[in-house]
């Protein structure tokens, strides 16, 4: 019994030793807001007040070395995102995560970032202020990496530490340029289409324009090969540890729209939620710049920011800046390829990626005069079919640092506009606002023509040269606005007017719902504040579902419903287009649009292209417009034999197999098919998909009000089963009131900290949900009294 005793003290002993031991290793892994730190390269000693959010405000005598504090604090909260995203343009995921992530790194080697961002360095102005603080922010991160504490992803993972470069930043906004673009998404897809069933089925899909038959013609053996480009794509993106940009709302109230007679910007990115979330919030002050911004991890300025002068932000302008291109073999030669002057070499590049526990795979990569060609990094697509990608971003020249380092540090409305047109890819809508009354929004990108008749949303022919870019469009032409008669700008990746004498610039352009939601609530108001606009800007409410219904409805066999399903109905007939976590009519109606695709398109794509369509802009653009036309062809079920399906046997047959769906799914009882109870958000980190790990490193799930294409855009993807896993939505929620610059607001997904064991991992997430603000403070007073205080002092 003795012996049992002292068997158990041990035990007992060891576990409070391991205890000790975890919680040591625990607080020792925590990201440090007081105390002294020593940095070299500092001038002068720099204070950082870590306010009630995490949030880093830096006083320093000179941006120097508030840049290199920057990278110091950024890093030790968001180290392993900044490691994660350098990785991908170059393809080095694969070394840390093994063959998992090798068609990822093939895909993203083959495109050539990696080799755009170096001949961008090359021409860099070491002397200029961009590039001399852009590498004080490295410094600080290279010092974090060196001395600081380790992340415990690093360490389970197994990453070996490596100072971050300039090319990082590079690739890093290369990355990002990419995850905008959407033609390689769509194009293939629309292709394969056209190729099987012709031109009437492209119509009421909304492509303008005719086609050219003769130019690419139908061929039955190839028609699934197109698509794989955009399968593959949309599987790498969607599986990628770091999300993609998506949409997004702002809108730029002036003075005389506003209560106050002073500007009022709002603006919230939408982007693929993920754990850290995207943006790192951080106020800098130097005697001679003051900045308060949202910065992506491992870049040194903010896309995102505001001061007491000017505030600026940015939608994605969704204009198509990538277009594929089928090149022609030389007969018996694969090595040249024809061009409208004779036959040409391709380029010939080699690069090897590293995999984990594996041997290094090397990669043989051709480009035409257009660009890398798709063939030689991703699977099944046949070798003697070559489609080159031609892109904007790798085509033009990257004075990406110069913009976003000019629109952070621009004196006036002319300085930033400057920026701004410094900015070839991605396509973005930058929104702006300041102090002196002025609003405005300017729609960059380096934006080009091609010969009446070319249509950019399908495969072009690289050969003849008749499909080329014939030329590209001078700033001063991009679609823009300031200070216009009706006092307010906005922009919610919605078609602009026309430019260049009439052109409508080709794009992938989300449905007008949102667009029609902000410019109707704007025009009705003229008394704006900042808590009218924080209601705005997270309105649940769609106007253009409601008309959707309508067409469903009258498109229904009334005299076929049972009791139940006129139940159904007349939910839906008082449905006011809300979106709120108690409704029950968007159960409903998202069920029913599923359904009603399903029936309509899947027939003619099969169950893969389907489901890439239902994710594509053409595929949301549809669903207020296909309902409309009685002669579509879609209607026809492909399947069915000797039998032409009609309008209303669609739509019916969408109805029954909806009310049946939600009995089985959710009960009998109407009033329990609860939004809340179907749209959910879980914020994953990378590890977060082991399931040991799901609980240290996610957070959520939360029920989630919003859904597709309302001002509070929590988007997600249809399924079967009814359930709806938000995939992103605002990034951010940022109100800047020039009435009362101290006092603006903020929210971020989550929260400042990639740490998880910091209290500001998830400290915003129920505010958020909940479409609660925080300051986004500027006083230094009311800083002082509410925050932690990290002394950093030169080093020697």
């Amino acid at each position: 019994m003795k012996i049992l005793k002292k068997i158990l003290l041990v035990l007992l002993v060891l576990i409070v030793l391991l205890g000790i031991g975890l919680c040591g290793y625990i607080f020792h892994l925590k990201p440090k807001y007081e105390g002294e730190l020593q940095l070299k390269n500092l001038d002068k000693p720099t204070t950082v007040y870590f306010d009630e959010f995490g949030v880093p405000h830096i006083y320093a005598n000179s941006e120097k070395d508030a840049m290199t504090t920057l990278g110091y604090v950024h890093a030790q909260e968001r180290l392993w995102q900044m490691e994660l995203l350098r990785r991908i343009a170059p393809g080095r995921l694969a070394e840390i995560f093994g063959g998992v992530a090798l068609k990822n790194d093939q895909f993203f080697t083959g495109i050539g970032i990696e080799e755009a961002s170096a001949k961008a360095i090359a021409k860099l102005d070491k002397n200029s202020e961009s590039y001399k603080l852009t590498q004080a922010y490295l410094d600080g991160i290279n010092q974090y990496l060196e001395e600081g504490v380790t992340p415990i992803e690093f360490t389970l993972v197994g990453v070996k530490k490596q100072k971050f470069t300039i090319k990082d930043v590079y690739n890093i906004f290369g990355y990002m340029s990419f995850s905008f673009a959407m033609a390689q998404k769509t194009d293939p897809l629309l292709t394969d289409i056209k190729n099987k069933y012709g031109a009437s089925y492209l119509k009421d899909l909304g492509i303008e324009g005719e086609f050219n038959t003769t130019r690419i013609k139908i061929s039955k053996e190839r028609t699934e090969e197109y698509s794989e480009i955009s399968k593959s794509i949309t599987a790498m993106l969607d599986q990628s540890p770091i999300p993609p940009f998506i949409g997004s709302n702002s809108w730029v109230v002036g003075p005389k729209k506003s209560k106050s007679g002073k500007v009022i910007f709002a603006n919230d990115p939408h982007i693929g939620f993920s754990q850290p979330a995207t943006w790192y919030e951080a106020h800098l002050v130097t005697p001679q710049h003051e900045l308060y911004g949202c910065y992506l991890a491992g870049t040194p300025f903010p896309l995102l920011a505001h001061n007491r002068d000017y505030a600026y932000g940015l939608t994605m302008f969704e204009n198509d800046d990538i277009d594929f291109y089928q090149e022609k073999n030389k007969d018996g030669d694969a090595t040249e390829y024809q061009t409208p002057t004779g036959f040409a070499k391709y380029e010939i590049r080699k690069k090897t990626i590293k995999v984990k526990d594996s041997s290094d795979v090397v990669l043989t990569i051709k480009s035409s005069r257009h660009g890398p060609i798709m063939n030689d990094f991703m699977e099944r697509l046949e070798k003697k079919n070559p489609i080159a990608m031609l892109w904007t971003y790798t085509h033009q020249p990257i004075q990406i640092l110069d913009a976003a380092y000019g629109l952070s540090h621009a004196k006036n409305k002319e300085e930033f506009k400057k920026a701004a047109s410094l900015i070839a890819a991605p396509g973005l809508n930058v929104m702006y606002g300041d102090a002196k009354g002025n609003v405005g929004w300017w729609a960059t990108g380096k934006l080009y023509r091609h010969n009446e008749g070319v249509n950019t949303h399908l495969i072009l022919d690289g050969a003849s040269g008749k499909d080329d870019i014939v030329k590209y469009l001078d700033f001063e032409q991009n679609p823009s606005a300031e200070n216009p008669e009706w006092g307010y700008v906005y922009s919610a990746n919605n078609q602009p007017e026309a430019i260049d004498n009439g052109y409508l610039y080709p794009g992938y352009y989300l449905p007008e719902d949102r667009a029609k939601r902000i410019s109707g609530i704007l025009d009705a108001k003229s008394d704006w504040d900042k808590e009218a606009i924080s209601k705005m800007i997270y309105d649940n409410t769609s106007d253009v579902a409601v008309e959707v219904v309508k067409n469903l409805i009258s498109n229904t066999d009334l005299t076929s419903v049972s009791a139940e399903e006129k139940q159904v109905l007349e939910v839906l007939k008082s449905w006011k287009g809300t979106t709120n976590l108690e409704d029950v009519a968007p159960t409903i109606y998202n069920k029913w649009i599923y359904l009603y695709l399903k029936n309509t398109f899947e027939d003619e794509m099969g169950k893969e292209n389907f489901n890439l369509f239902l994710g594509i802009s053409v595929g949301k653009q549809v669903i207020a417009n296909q309902i409309k036309n009685e002669n579509s062809v879609w209607w026809d079920n492909i399947k069915t034999k000797n039998v032409k399906e009609t309008r209303k046997q669609i739509v019916s047959k969408s109805f029954h197999e909806t009310v049946a769906t939600l009995q089985k799914q959710l009960g009998n009882t109407i009033s329990d098919w609860k939004w809340g109870q179907v749209h959910t958000v879980e914020h994953e980190h990378p590890l977060g998909k082991v399931k040991a790990l799901r609980g240290l490193f996610n957070v959520g799930p939360f029920n989630s009000p919003g859904s597709n294409e309302v001002i509070n855009n929590l988007f997600f993807g249809f399924n079967e089963e009814g359930k709806y896993y938000t995939k992103g939505g605002p990034s951010t929620r940022r109100i800047v009131d020039f009435s009362d610059i101290e006092n603006s607001w903020s929210i971020l997904p989550t929260g400042q900290s990639g740490n998880p064991f910091s209290k500001h991992y998830d400290d915003q997430a129920e505010m958020y949900n909940a479409g609660k603000f925080r300051k986004m403070k500027l006083n230094k007073e009311e800083i002082v009294k509410t925050s932690t205080k990290l002394v950093l002092r030169p080093k020697n």
